[in-house]
């Protein structure tokens, strides 16, 4: 029998290791391959088909994929842990203003007017820009999983409460899917083994209407109860 297989891209900072675990439960005989995307390239390996699905941030061209939304992180500031902006739990955009900011060439925080000075010289790559935090050249503002995904022990980071957040989504090709790529997506809702995609849908809901015959039905069913003698009542009449 030929063995078949799925291919998973996830951009740095996505996290799906609970979906690989229940896929690996599930379907041990289809091994679930897992491919580290950049995030610009994210969408384009999709419908190039080098990826069956991908875990990638938004906003993307999503053209000619289906896209689920899955969560949105929350924008940090990465600062060295010496920095003044370290004496707050939480930050604002204004807290920003003046400070050099670092915007590396795979920036994926969409934010426009972003605070702060932006530093002229562009390191490439979000990793490079971590460096330069570093040696205190500006504090670079990315979800907070690349935070912690490059996280050092001279660095932290801390939470912009008025920045947008990060969107994360699901994306695959448009069309029928193939039985393993739906099979995923149904783990990725929450589906349980074996259920199909009507089992997974709610009941219909009752009218007002019939919620109170429901509620008239159970109180006359409830009043029988109370009314019904017991056997010492009825021994003594």
């Amino acid at each position: 029998m030929t063995r078949c297989s799925l291919t998973l891209g996830y951009v740095p900072g996505g996290t799906p290791a609970k979906w690989a675990r229940i896929w690996a439960e599930r379907h041990p005989e289809a091994p679930l391959q897992l491919r580290t995307l950049a995030a610009a390239d994210a969408a384009a390996e999709v419908r190039a088909g080098i990826v069956d699905v991908a875990v990638l941030r938004l906003p993307a061209d999503t053209s000619g994929l289906s896209v689920i939304p899955l969560y949105e992180e929350t924008t940090v500031a990465v600062v060295p842990t010496d920095h003044i902006l370290t004496a707050a739990d939480e930050i604002t955009a204004a807290d920003l203003d003046g400070e050099p900011v670092l915007l590396p060439l795979d920036n994926v925080v969409a934010w426009a007017d972003a605070p702060g000075d932006p530093v002229h010289h562009r390191p490439e790559t979000t990793s490079d820009a971590i460096e330069l935090v570093a040696a205190g050249v500006g504090a670079l503002i990315v979800p907070q999983s690349l935070a912690r995904l490059y996280h050092r022990k001279d660095l932290t980071y801390r939470a912009i409460a008025d920045a947008p957040t990060c969107p994360v989504a699901l994306a695959f090709p448009e069309g029928a899917q193939s039985p393993l790529v739906e099979e995923f997506i149904g783990i990725v809702r929450g589906r349980k083994p074996g259920s199909s995609r009507g089992q997974a849908q709610s009941a219909p809901k009752r009218t007002a209407r019939e919620k109170t015959l429901a509620k008239q039905a159970a109180r006359a069913a409830a009043g029988k109860v109370a009314r019904k003698p017991g056997r010492a009542e009825r021994g003594r009449r």
